[in-house]
């Protein structure tokens, strides 16, 4: 297969990547900032992070050049759809890390994430409403990313001072997080099961309530009933998806194993919150699990994908 037919066979998904990498980057940070770890390792998983954000965009925008068409085929693709909103994450996610870095530029980035979670949520809704050849078993967790991604906007956006643009987001996400939940989980229960290739994307289910925690203390500087509740609900969510090992060890790979990293991600700075505003042994324990897991899922998936590259097992067409 030559080099062209694989840009033009370039996935949206491959900018899952760099959503794993800055979850680990962003858990390496809190990490050191509330347990006074060594300063500033986490700004080499930055660097590396912004080199593949580089790399992949350089790869998407040619394939967007040469091959126009096969971007509006990946846009009204049940699956590959949800997959966009993933640029929003990116620049809101890059936004949490340079308030460390760079107060304007954290801005900057915030500016840009918003507006593009905004158009996603907008665009990709008209697109499940208006698009009547989606069915039943096209539902994977997948579908949380375009709207709930918005719970993402207030952990910067409240360091910024936009508050009500912050709760605006907080309450679209949050909502809609609940309807799709239920959707989804009827779609697992009552339906086919998840084709081999989505499972991974199970992982996802724990990640929004992990999100919105963290965003509803940004927001409210309490931790309160509901806090928990958003808290233990994603912890609950981690089991459940954890006593299912036995099906996600079967799988071959793919990239959507990239699912693993940003979602254990999210619960992990969660962890990592809960135990900065209680200080209980067990949440600093859980929080060490939890990195220590973080870190070999990501040390895993960085040769398995590299291989899958080699071998050209991914950057192939699908259905």
């Amino acid at each position: 297969m030559n080099i062209t037919l694989r840009i033009k066979n370039f996935p949206i998904s491959f900018f899952s990547v760099v959503l794993g990498l800055l979850g680990l980057t962003i858990a390496l940070q809190k990490a050191e900032m509330v347990f006074g770890w060594p300063q500033n390792i986490y700004q080499y998983f930055l660097y590396l992070t912004l080199t593949v954000f580089l790399i992949i965009s350089v790869i998407y925008i040619t394939k967007i050049i040469k091959y126009p068409k096969e971007l509006k085929k990946e846009f009204l693709h049940p699956v590959k759809i949800n997959f966009f909103p993933i640029l929003a994450k990116i620049f809101l996610l890059l936004s949490i890390v340079f308030l460390e870095i760079n107060m304007l530029g954290s801005r900057n980035l915030w500016f840009v994430g918003v507006a593009l979670q905004l158009f996603f949520s907008l665009s990709i809704l008209s697109v499940w409403i208006r698009h009547s050849s989606f069915k039943a078993h096209h539902l994977n967790p997948s579908w949380f990313m375009p709207i709930v991604g918005s719970v993402m906007v207030p952990i910067a956006g409240t360091a910024h001072g936009f508050v009500e643009i912050s709760w605006f987001f907080f309450s679209v996400g949050l909502i809609m997080w609940l309807v799709l939940f239920t959707i989804v989980f009827n779609r697992l229960i009552f339906h086919d099961p998840v084709p081999d290739k989505l499972i991974p994307t199970l992982f996802i289910t724990f990640a929004p309530p992990a999100i919105a925690f963290i965003a509803y203390i940004k927001l409210t500087s309490s931790l309160d009933p509901f806090a928990r509740i958003l808290y233990y609900i994603s912890l609950f969510l981690l089991i459940l998806i954890f006593t299912q090992a036995k099906m996600f060890l079967r799988l071959k790979f793919f990239l959507s194993w990239w699912a693993y990293s940003f979602p254990t991600a999210a619960v992990t700075i969660a962890t990592i919150l809960i135990y900065h505003n209680t200080g209980f042994l067990f949440f600093k324990v859980l929080s060490f699990l939890l990195l220590g897991l973080l870190s070999l899922i990501i040390i895993f998936l960085i040769p398995k994908t590299i291989k899958a590259i080699y071998n050209k097992e991914i950057c192939i067409e699908e259905d």
